[in-house]
């Protein structure tokens, strides 16, 4: 129980919480009993708080009430909103004690601490990677398995994280969650925003082995290279043809438009071959 003091103050007798409201006190004395008075309509879960019941029942309605005034992102709970206007203000309210990383989300500072663990207690059956979790781990193994459990319900899309079909979704959505704060630019994933923002600083960092060249991606220093390598990875599956790009798509269509002249051949009628 709570008590009431001479000040008209409400104290919880269990520990020091004390209030001038007598609604919050009720609501706190929840957290010591255990009590969940409200339920959920649609499954078994029951919440100490109406207002947890709310965005709840949001996630079974599809109701998503909570919009960011700068891109077309909505959810359906008011704590997820703030996380994700972390994207657009740049804010890293949390700090690693032991080094100077900073993030977003209290989740991915408490991943980060483990990387200041030397144990790594969970080891792939079938290579050499270690890891702090156990999650971690499952990722890793489905590149030995395989196994992409994550599909997209649009198109054929299937990836190993779940974090990819998040990232792949935004071509059906067209959120483009990332600005960059110097120009008009959006993009949707991290990765487009760091490349762009090159194009502000005139930074290259990606330099060639062989020659003077440099550039803001790692993928075009792929592609150059292999002009000094002479390795040429894509190959036809009709043809002997190769490149070191992957733009087989146009060398492709040079295959479809034989197989078409050669359909519009056999579909001739016979008294058409004859006066051909």
């Amino acid at each position: 129980m709570y008590i009431r003091t001479p000040e008209k103050l409400f104290l919880c007798n269990i520990c020091s919480y004390k209030t001038a409201d007598k609604s919050n006190v009720v609501r706190h004395m929840r957290t010591h009993t255990g009590e969940k008075p409200h339920a959920c309509e649609f499954c078994d879960l029951k919440f100490s708080q109406k207002s947890n019941l709310i965005q709840h029942t949001n996630t079974h309605t599809g109701k998503k009430p909570y919009c960011c005034e700068q891109c077309d992102y909505k959810c359906t709970v008011k704590h997820n909103l703030i996380c994700h206007m972390r994207i657009h203000t740049g804010e890293k309210p949390y700090s690693c004690e032991n080094c100077d990383f900073k993030c977003a989300q209290i989740s991915t500072l408490k991943y980060h601490m483990l990387s200041h663990r030397s144990e790594k207690p969970y080891s792939c059956k079938s290579c050499d990677y270690k890891c702090l979790q156990i999650s971690d781990l499952r990722k890793h193994t489905r590149r030995h398995t395989g196994e992409k459990p994550y599909f997209c319900e649009q198109c054929d899309y299937t990836c190993s994280r779940k974090y990819s079909l998040n990232r792949h979704m935004r071509i059906h959505t067209g959120e483009k969650p990332y600005s960059c704060e110097l120009c008009d630019f959006r993009c949707s994933n991290s990765t487009s925003l760091k490349t762009h923002m090159m194009t502000h600083t005139g930074v290259n960092p990606f330099s060639c082995q062989y020659c003077d060249y440099k550039c803001k991606k790692t993928s075009d220093l792929i592609i150059h290279v292999r002009t000094h390598t002479g390795e040429k990875p894509y190959s036809c599956e009709y043809c002997g043809y190769k490149s070191a790009r992957g733009n087989l798509k146009i060398h492709m269509r040079t295959h479809t438009r034989k197989k078409s002249n050669l359909r519009k051949l056999v579909s001739k009628t016979p008294h058409e071959n004859s006066h051909s």
